[in-house]
């Protein structure tokens, strides 16, 4: 199943390599579905509906290149339709038709633990601000997994107040105590600066990439600092798609509804 998920995902890789450097202008020459951020031009999908709060999602560590847009495209319209907000699909530098001005790809060659560097979160910040921006937003939506779990989580604290509601699928949230990397960042180095943020952790219980205890641990550090956060379990989902299950799709609705 993860083969034909990466096979899929490796469509179109060759075009998105190519176009690895883009200006600014090329940027806004590439038409409404890419936009200038963080000095990345990135590539997004989105499907509109009620635009006073957006709904962004974010995904993980995919091969270098892949196009993620094919899988996470539609899922951002099963978002739409879920909350009637208007839902955005982005590819992080280095996939789809995404820039690798700055930031390679999270699983390039030699590269480790990108989406836990303190300057790629703020990167991702200035994408999240600008799409805000863009869509003339009152409130941001979050929905990350995996690695777009962890670099959500963290954006929460490096820049508080920009993200509303967080929807964190599958992450890690506190990478210094499990690498040993004092120069990483996570959601635990920031966890004092966070305020008015709601939380929702979601975690597969056949996930062996990042395991149900990370997350129930973290749950419950996040709860003891004081901060509104629900817990979601779901029976047998591995980690690949666990953001697309119906428990996590309708926790995310629920949140986004209160």
């Amino acid at each position: 199943m993860i083969k034909k998920i990466i096979s899929i995902l490796s469509i179109s890789a060759a075009v998105s390599l190519n176009a690895a450097v883009v200006s600014q202008d090329e940027c806004v020459e590439k038409g409404d579905e890419f936009i200038y951020a963080g000095g990345e031009c990135i590539e997004y999908r989105v499907f509109e509906g009620d635009s006073d709060a957006i709904n962004i999602i974010v995904h993980g560590t995919w091969p270098d290149g892949a196009n993620t847009l094919g899988r996470y495209g539609p899922f951002a319209e099963t978002i739409n339709f879920s909350t009637d907000l208007t839902t955005i699909a982005v590819a992080l530098p280095g996939y789809s038709g995404s820039s690798t001005n700055n930031f390679t790809a999270l699983a390039h060659e030699g590269v480790k633990n990108l989406g836990a560097k303190k300057e790629y979160v703020e990167f991702l910040g200035d994408l999240v601000q600008a799409l805000k921006d863009r869509y003339e937003a009152k409130t941001v939506n979050y929905i990350g997994h995996s690695a777009g779990a962890m670099m959500g989580a963290t954006l929460t604290g490096l820049r508080p107040g920009l993200i509303s509601n967080a929807h964190l699928v599958g992450g890690r949230y506190d990478i210094q105590a499990e690498t040993g990397n004092k120069n990483l960042i996570s959601m635990s180095n920031v966890l004092s600066n966070i305020k008015d943020t709601n939380y929702t952790f979601v975690y597969g219980t056949a996930d062996k990439i990042s395991l149900p205890q990370t997350t129930i641990s973290f749950y419950d550090v996040v709860k003891k600092a004081g901060l509104n956060a629900t817990l979601v379990e779901v029976k047998g989902a591995e980690h690949v798609d666990l953001d697309m299950t119906t428990p996590s799709v309708e926790a995310f609705a629920k949140m986004v509804k209160n």
